[in-house]
């Protein structure tokens, strides 16, 4: 069992890293990309009445399934009125009352949608519904209509879909032509379909939609058919049969009940206006989560302040260095001064840029370095002479600074970023290492420590693996698993099968 422990902790951190990020990407539509924007829609229905005298009762059909969208949010504009919402099967409806309002009233509903790709309509089949009574010559038509359209069908779907045509066209032996007295009218075309579906036995409904197009006053609902398959609702367009609807329509409500309904109120209009927008697509995420309640955004950086967001955006950083520095020194074999030191220089290196802050650390540890060896005359003790050079190393920095200052070189300015404690560490131990193994292992380790920073610096400068930390922090356990995996590397590394391979070619030569 021991030696399943830690396969088994790896999985179990990668499922979870990887199921989390999937279910973000997927279901929130999280951004992966830093910068993403997100098309969003304003839909604004406006209605306007006279009253006509006493209490006045307003209701309106408004959605609560979007197939395809969802809702961020909504909004009620009115002025001295009493606003519920109620629940009416498929749709809700909001129902505005006043005792005695006067003057022409206008009264306003506005929701923002964002196109999210899902289809919450989940409603169980109703089962076969009753068959519509017709008189003849209607009856013998519908029937032989019916007949003809499932002849050239194979299910239910397709029998809608060459019905409509049918119907579109009035051909099937001149049946067609009884039912289409219509003229074309959406709505009458709708209904006429759902009597002849019921022949069938095959529920169907009325659906009105609203078009979405940009910066659109005055928008004219529009009605389709849905068609239940066993499985789903199917839109179908009433006049030419086609499936599915386009991505330019919103569902707005389910059935053939008016849109608008007022108790003491003549002239009624009700108007639609759409108007797009596009917003921060993190944003956007994180009101789609709310409105789905998933409560998995509670434990994201995005819930903290911007200051707080600001530092995490760096920190979350720091887990992927240190895995890039396991990588080059376990597996590639790159000697380098610690393990943390590298990568706080590699943070440095994001506000000094990389050449920059290679010069100005090659400076630093070197004056460091010739005062450390001074220091060494004077035989201090470690604490004091530790503190000593800490002291030189800040004067050194300031130094440098103003010197970069009075030359006009900016970048030379960050030089304060550096941590002068880790700078002073690393003269320490680079001093060490000189006197106890002499200049070569000391250079090659203080090259090695900034080639591994330069390498993290790389990586942890990328805006794209930032955001992608920042706004998918459970990334971290991956990151987490493949350093344990890193962790039980005991193979050669890529340095020694370099120097080996040397040595096996002199005693192939010797031989």
């Amino acid at each position: 069992m021991r030696r399943l422990h830690l396969p088994l902790l790896i999985l179990l951190l990668l499922g979870t890293g990887l199921g989390i990020f999937y279910y973000k990407v997927t279901a929130l539509d999280m951004p992966l990309q830093p910068g993403a924007m997100a098309d969003t829609w304003l839909v604004e229905a406006r209605i306007r009445y006279q009253p006509t005298g006493g209490a006045t009762d307003v209701r309106l059909r408004i959605p609560e399934r979007l197939p395809n969208y969802a809702r961020l949010d909504e909004n009620f504009v009115s002025r001295g009125y009493g606003l519920t919402t109620s629940q009416a099967r498929d749709d809700r409806i909001a129902q505005w009352t006043s005792r005695e309002p006067r003057g022409e009233q206008t009264l306003y509903y506005r929701t923002t949608l964002y196109r999210d790709g899902g289809d919450r309509d989940d409603e169980d089949y109703p089962g076969p519904v009753a068959p519509r009574e017709w008189e003849e010559p209607f009856d013998s038509a519908a029937g032989a209509l019916v007949q003809h359209a499932r002849e050239r069908s194979s299910g239910i779907r397709s029998f809608a879909t060459v019905l409509t045509r049918d119907l579109a066209s009035g051909d099937a032996n001149g049946n067609a032509s009884l039912f289409v007295m219509d003229g074309g009218d959406r709505e009458l075309r709708t209904q006429t379909l759902i009597d002849l579906l019921s022949v069938a036995r095959i529920p169907a409904r009325a659906v009105t939609v609203i078009p979405l197009r940009e910066g659109q006053r005055n928008i004219e609902p529009e009605t389709w058919l849905e068609v239940h398959d066993t499985e789903r609702w199917v839109p179908i367009h009433p006049l030419d049969g086609s499936v599915d609807y386009p991505e330019n329509v919103v569902v707005w409500s389910h059935g053939d009940s008016p849109l608008l309904d007022i108790d003491n109120g003549s002239d009624e209009e009700l108007r639609f206006s759409v108007t797009r927008s596009v917003q921060d697509a993190v944003g956007t995420a994180q009101r789609l989560g709310e409105t789905m309640d998933t409560r998995i955004l509670d434990f994201s950086p995005l819930e903290l302040p911007l200051g707080t967001q600001n530092t995490y955006r760096v920190l979350l950083m720091v887990p992927l260095g240190a895995m890039i520095i396991v990588l080059l020194r376990n597996v590639v074999g790159i000697q380098t001064f610690g393990t943390f030191m590298p990568v706080l220089i590699a943070l440095s290196f994001r506000e000094t840029q990389l050449l920059a802050g290679i010069i100005l650390f090659t400076l630093i540890v070197s004056l460091g370095l010739a005062v450390r060896f001074y220091l060494e005359h004077l035989r201090l003790l470690l604490v004091p002479r530790l503190a000593a050079v800490v002291s030189v190393v800040i004067m050194l920095m300031l130094a440098l600074s103003i010197l970069a200052h009075h030359l006009g070189l900016e970048r030379a300015l960050a030089l304060s970023l550096f941590p002068m404690v880790i700078l002073a560490m690393t003269i320490e131990r680079m001093s060490v290492v000189w006197e106890e193994h002499g200049p070569a292992d000391a250079i090659s380790q203080g090259v090695g420590s900034l080639i591994v920073a330069a390498a993290a610096y790389g990586l942890m400068a990328s805006r794209q693996l930032e955001h992608l930390l920042f706004v998918f922090p459970e990334l971290l356990l991956v990151i987490l698993a493949v350093t344990l995996l890193l962790g039980r590397y005991t193979g050669y590394r890529l340095t020694e099968l370099f120097r080996f391979g040397r040595m096996q070619d002199a005693l192939r030569r010797n031989d």
